[in-house]
């Protein structure tokens, strides 16, 4: 997937949209070298651009599965040094590097799409060498995730430990957590519907009728029915304490049954499945040229 960053800074409120990978290797885009997107000298302009944003607000699109955590770092600091009111807006599929982005948001304006999914997992990354080597690359990668973690933590007033955790389920792939999730991880502020809107969750929706209902008949929570209430056409003043009695009952019910929905471990693919060792992009090319002959 290619990568791209686009800044619309019109109208007073700046509009940034991050889409595809973030940061992907030049070495991985071998197809054309002129379709190559995510050079360092392009990321580095689109960095040097989103620090020199001068708008009072600005709103950046999230629509990545990750991509490279030293590229969202830079991204991420370039965003909260802005002095601006930031706004991130998180759909689909986002995960992994994208995730760091998204908390460089102003205090409680995190938004998710209501039909979004979130994961977090362990940094991955490719090597070969020695045992020395290897040795060194664990330390940076143990290094990296205590990074994650606490900038997750940052924005959260949570313990990183939390995170850590959350990062290292399903041997560190994480899992992919439901919008409600997200905000209940303290991952995000806000789920929004497609208009952008705060979406109602289902446990309000319930609550909302009831007190809907109870205005119809006149009264407020807790209260009885009136002695002298004229008889309902289809229920007796008693058969209609009863209902609402049920109702009330139902809708405790169900708001101690609302709880985050369960998804499968490795429903869907992480970035870290992306990931290919040098000896398979060396195969990967020698192919393409023998395809070529």
């Amino acid at each position: 997937m290619k990568s791209e960053i686009q800044i619309d800074n019109n109208a007073g409120v700046c509009q940034i949209d991050i889409e595809g990978t973030i940061g992907v290797p030049e070495e991985w885009q071998f197809d054309r070298p002129e379709a190559r997107v995510a050079t360092y000298e392009k990321f580095r302009d689109a960095v040097r651009r989103i620090a020199e944003i001068d708008a009072p607000e600005v709103v950046v699109n999230i629509r990545s599965t990750g991509g490279d955590v030293n590229d969202a770092l830079l991204i991420h600091d370039a965003l909260t040094a802005l002095g601006a009111h930031i706004t991130t807006r998180c759909y689909g599929y986002t995960a992994s590097a994208a995730t760091i982005i998204a908390q460089a948001a102003s205090p409680g304006c995190r938004e998710i799409s209501a039909n979004a999914l979130y994961l977090i997992h362990k940094a991955v990354c490719a090597t070969e060498g020695n045992a020395a080597e290897l040795g060194g690359k664990l330390d940076l990668l143990r290094q990296t995730d205590a990074r994650i973690a606490a900038v997750y933590a940052a924005r959260s007033g949570r313990p990183a430990a939390e995170f850590e955790t959350l990062m290292a389920e399903n041997n560190g792939n994480g899992r992919w957590l439901s919008p409600e999730e997200a905000v209940a991880a303290g991952l995000a502020d806000v789920v929004t519907d497609a208009a952008g809107h705060p979406a109602p969750s289902l446990t309000r929706n319930i609550a909302r009728g009831w007190e809907r209902l109870l205005v119809r008949i006149g009264l407020s929570a807790g209260e009885q029915l009136p002695a002298d209430r004229d008889r309902n056409v289809l229920h007796t003043e008693g058969e209609e304490r009863e209902l609402l009695r049920r109702s009330a009952a139902a809708v405790r019910q169900a708001q101690q049954r609302v709880v985050p929905t369960q998804t499968r471990p490795r429903e869907d693919p992480s970035y870290g499945d992306l990931v290919r060792t040098a000896n398979q992009r060396a195969y990967s090319e020698d192919a393409k040229r023998l395809r070529s002959i």
